[in-house]
């Protein structure tokens, strides 16, 4: 139970919903800003203004998966009203408070360090990373569905990056029958893919495999995807970057050439926000239950 704890979810999409109602559920004190337009929050939720009495007495401040942009708008889609958290509100939450976010831009790790406030970015754990790239994978291929006139059985296709989202990924199409090519770093990577029965090369020799792929995920997060490899593509190729923003594909080439080319960042928001939600809520009450034991072991 996390009796007495006191929680502020401040803007977000419909993955909050599911951390509102688990933080409801386990008896925390929630709080919520920039929900104004959602009418069936759970009932124990309590809705407020963005101002500093809001932020004074926190045990746990939520932000969205992308905690803030560059200038500290949050995101919210149950909402019309612009949610910029700035630095005087960051310093009136309590030392003790830990703010949590799916991943944080320098805006927001510069805030935080300025105010000696410990940042907690879920997407880059382990767990969460893993099972967030379920229903990555699964958006991807319905992307790559839509997009193409061939099936994924018997397709050509490569995902970029032998991280948490491209394992998953690149199992997922090879489950479906597809000719799996995987992009790794490093000879241990190398060795791992071969075991798993795809077809491993190095990113560094990336324009050498291109030449006959029909569907290339990307999960690497640096320009990888650019004007020369696009020029070795077949103009059939889809690319879908899962990357996140702004990806690691050059989107200007692509569409001067004809090749179609898509950002999809956050697709576990987009295409299954409840179960997104769900591992999102499990994961977070998990570490505030952890905080609130440690900070009365040392009392």
């Amino acid at each position: 139970m996390l009796t007495g704890v006191k929680v502020l979810l401040l803007g977000g999409d419909a993955r909050q919903l599911e951390v509102i109602h688990k933080l409801c559920e386990l008896n925390a004190q929630v709080t919520v800003c920039g929900f104004d337009q959602k009418n069936e929050l759970h009932p124990r939720a309590v809705a407020v203004e963005l101002e500093v009495r809001s932020l004074e007495d926190l045990d746990a401040l939520i932000l969205p998966a992308v905690g803030t942009d560059d200038d500290g708008f949050v995101h919210t889609v149950f909402s019309s009203e612009s949610l910029q958290l700035t630095k005087e509100y960051l310093l009136a939450l309590p030392k003790h408070c830990t703010i949590y976010t799916g991943i944080a831009k320098s805006y927001l790790k510069q805030l935080c360090n300025d105010g000696n406030y410990r940042l907690v970015e879920l997407f880059e754990r382990d767990d969460v990373a893993i099972y967030n790239s379920i229903p990555t994978a699964e958006g991807a291929l319905m992307m790559a569905i839509q997009h193409t006139d061939i099936t994924i059985h018997r397709s050509n296709s490569m995902v970029l990056g032998f991280g948490r989202t491209g394992i998953t990924m690149a199992r997922t199409l090879q489950a479906l029958g597809s000719n799996v090519y995987l992009g790794v770093r490093r000879s241990e990577q190398y060795a791992r893919a071969y075991e798993m029965g795809f077809n491993p090369f190095y990113t560094k020799d990336l324009e050498q495999f291109v030449g006959n792929i029909d569907l290339l995920f990307n999960t690497i997060p640096t320009m990888i995807i650019t004007a020369q490899i696009i020029e070795k593509l077949q103009k059939s190729t889809v690319i879908i970057d899962l990357a996140t923003k702004p990806g690691g594909t050059d989107f200007h080439f692509a569409e001067e050439r004809g090749v179609k080319a898509i950002l999809a960042p956050g697709l576990p928001g987009i295409v299954a926000p409840r179960t997104a939600g769900l591992l999102l809520a499990d994961c977070l009450s998990q570490l505030i239950h952890t905080e609130l034991t440690m900070r009365r072991d040392l009392r």
